[in-house]
């Protein structure tokens, strides 16, 4: 986004942000031909937006990564967010699995067949069958899946 001095129609130039600890922020601009000022200013819920999609205002973020609030609430693995350039392959399912899954209800179907596929994938498994089901649904704590 740009802002554009109606009068000199030329882009104008950031200046100052302030962010002053309400959960608001706020940011100067200015032209660069006649000098006119404007100011944005943003409510908590627009700051929140601005600071998770990492939109940089004056040349950097308003967080120190892009998004730092999603990042900070998510829960799991330490490395959720490490790239190790590891390619893995997902595993076949077999006619007894897909039957097997078909029993689920369609609403949690895509859930379960995702739990499943994770649990392969974390330990190389290349075929998902009854057996592997049964044993990730006890290694899982899961029941009745």
């Amino acid at each position: 986004m740009k802002f554009l001095c109606i009068d000199c129609d030329a882009q104008m130039s950031y200046q100052e942000r302030r962010q002053p600890g309400d959960g608001t922020f706020a940011a100067a601009f200015t032209c660069p031909s006649c000098g006119r000022r404007i100011a944005m200013l943003a409510n908590p819920m627009e700051t929140q937006l601005v600071s998770s999609l990492g939109v940089q205002i004056g040349g950097r973020v308003l967080d120190e990564q892009p998004m730092e609030l999603v990042r900070s609430t998510l829960e799991g693995r330490p490395d959720a967010f490490v790239d190790d350039g590891a390619v893995r392959a997902r595993p076949a399912w077999s006619p007894d699995a897909v039957d097997r899954l078909s029993r689920v209800p369609a609403f949690v179907r895509g859930m379960v067949k995702r739990i499943y596929t994770d649990y392969a994938v974390e330990r190389a498994i290349t075929d998902i069958t009854p057996d592997v089901m049964d044993r990730a649904r006890t290694d899982l704590g899961l029941e009745e899946m």
